[in-house]
């Protein structure tokens, strides 16, 4: 018998005739619409789908995409890389974070420049690689730089877990999870005194789906009933973009604000509880975290509860963190791009003094980033 290929496992998803089939639907009732609408997709991976099967142009010119801030790279504050610089230069440190935080600029340079100056950094593509790294190192304080939406922090919690059952002296936490609705409550109604979203143009909202894996749609039923914001969560295939932005613009035609799952093969609403219940035994919520060209968004960050403090790297290592916040580059609109107001050949430096191999802001840095992914496709909505 044949072995199951991983193509065969998403190439209807990516079928051509299907799209096109969506297309139509979706002209088709467009033309029922009173006025254009504005979907933002939240999850960066849909902004890469959405650009590398060029999807804009098989919608009506009615139908418009706006970009979100869904990427944890993209939304770090320059102060925090900045404590991940602190951290991996000292003498006893071996820093350990995920792929794209090593490209990242903070004031002092990225975690790429303090390597090159004799930093130990390094990146896993699992938490639990943690472990091993500190029992080859057991003179060494192994500090984790934890980043992610919803999607990583339950795996960022199984090390808390293991850790500490294993009675492991060495290592140690530096949060930086994330939440997705309190920041998709500021994109609608800001409440940070120096951010004006109010302006905001989002119309409807298509849910991310990897998110929603872990923490249930249910994490959305506000906004239709509270914001009248519809929100569809959908996949990342382009045939699961297409549905999901068929569903709403059916919502608008039949005059409906509802939450659905297009999703539905891999999200539920309850989602999963056990990842719940393990994010919730060693986190509390963090009554603000600055998010990058958003401000102070309340509740939306994490960190570790009190009770686990001694392996709390922020609060061992607080008397050499910095703590002034630091702003962009002043030609780097990536503030505005993660707010939805601006897309990336808006910024007069996108594309010529930043690129993906010398990038000035976020956005172009993480390979979840809207500048990196108008850079890479962006050719195929000419």
């Amino acid at each position: 018998m044949e072995k199951l290929k991983l193509k065969n496992l998403y190439d209807d998803f990516r079928d051509g005739k299907t799209l096109k089939a969506y297309a139509s639907i979706i002209a088709q009732d467009a033309k029922k619409l009173d006025r254009p609408i504005n979907i933002m997709e939240v999850c960066g991976g849909h902004t890469h789908s959405i650009m590398k099967f060029g999807l804009p142009q098989l919608l009506p010119d009615n139908i418009n995409f706006i970009h979100g801030p869904g990427c944890p790279v993209c939304i770090m504050p320059k102060e925090r890389i900045d404590h991940a610089y602190v951290l991996a230069m000292q003498e006893d440190v071996i820093l350990v974070t995920l792929g794209d935080m090593i490209k990242v600029p903070g004031s002092n340079g990225s975690l790429q420049d303090a390597r090159a100056k004799g930093a130990d950094v390094r990146f896993v593509y699992s938490p639990l690689d943690c472990i091993k790294i500190a029992q080859e190192n057991p003179t060494k304080k192994i500090i984790f730089f934890a980043i992610g939406f919803e999607t990583t922090t339950p795996m960022t919690a199984v090390l808390v877990d293991q850790v500490i059952k294993q009675n492991i002296p060495n290592i140690l936490f530096h949060i930086n999870h994330v939440t997705v609705p309190e920041v998709m409550v500021e994109l609608i109604d800001s409440r940070d005194e120096h951010i004006d979203s109010y302006n905001h143009q989002i119309d409807a909202f298509l849910g991310p789906s990897h998110v929603s894996v872990i923490a249930g749609a249910k994490i959305y039923e506000k906004f239709p009933k509270e914001y009248n914001k519809p929100v569809v969560v959908s996949g990342f295939e382009p045939v699961d973009v297409m549905e999901g932005i068929s569903m709403i613009v059916k919502q608008f035609v039949e005059n409906r604000c509802e939450l659905e799952i297009q999703y539905k093969r891999v999200v539920s609403f309850e989602g999963n509880l056990n990842a719940q219940k393990m994010i919730e035994q060693y986190f509390d919520k963090v009554s603000l975290f600055r998010w990058r060209g958003l401000g102070n968004v309340p509740e939306s960050g994490l960190k570790l509860k009190d009770e686990y403090a001694s392996y709390d790297a922020e609060v061992i290592y607080k008397d050499i963190l910095p703590l002034a916040q630091i702003e962009d580059h002043k030609l780097c609109i990536c503030g505005d791009i993660l707010r939805g107001m601006a897309k990336p050949p808006e910024c007069t430096i996108f594309g010529t003094a930043c690129k993906p191999n010398s990038p000035v802001g976020s956005c172009m840095v993480s390979s979840e980033g809207a500048c990196a992914a108008y850079y890479k496709y962006g050719n195929l909505l000419s």
